[in-house]
């Protein structure tokens, strides 16, 4: 798999979002240079610190405090300096207010969903990044319940292709599932 020279330098630890899902947050959300972000469950830090190389202010929420380290060390290798990783569970609340996109990645992101909702401005948009169809399922139902709009599920899919003199064709394996991404504004 191809990493852009920005995310390459990075470290892995926990689970990280790969390329074709950062890109498609990133289109889908309508992030730019003028953005306030909060991220939660931060992980290794890949998506908060793509979206810190666009946008203006990233808050991430890291729980594990082996994680946020590795999170503020990507960052430092990455070169970005708008991240703040926040040792808080997001569960308990988003101090931030008035931002243009909340993206959760954590097991129980429905439960983070109000509190989402409580910290975008309205027209922001909220992510949810969920690898399990009942994990989508719960968190449309708390969009709605929240009373956002425009809810919409995708996933994206990678296939790579073998080009040779002798002719051209998919390659055997690809990256497909990674997670379901779901799109829903305020």
């Amino acid at each position: 798999m191809l990493f852009s020279p920005f995310l390459s330098k990075l470290k892995r630890g926990p689970q990280v979002v790969l390329p074709k899902d950062i890109g498609m947050v990133l289109a889908y959300s309508g992030v730019g240079k003028e953005s306030e972000c909060v991220d939660a469950g931060c992980g290794s830090g890949w998506l908060a610190i793509s979206l810190a190389n666009v946008a203006k202010k990233i808050t991430s929420y890291e729980v594990r405090e082996e994680f946020a380290q590795l999170a503020e060390k990507n960052a430092k290798r990455a070169g970005v300096s708008n991240l703040e990783v926040k040792r808080k569970n997001v569960l308990e609340g988003i101090d931030e207010k008035e931002v243009d996109l909340v993206t959760l990645d954590l097991a129980s992101s429905d439960m983070a969903v109000a509190h989402a909702c409580a910290a975008l401005k309205k027209g922001g948009m909220l992510v949810g990044y969920l690898p399990h169809v009942e994990q989508v399922q719960k968190f449309v139902q708390a969009c709605k319940a929240a009373g956002f709009s425009e809810v919409s599920t995708i996933e994206s899919i990678v296939r790579e292709y073998l080009v040779r003199e002798a002719g051209m064709r998919p390659e055997n394996t690809g990256l497909t599932h990674t997670a379901y991404l779901v799109f829903a504004k305020k």
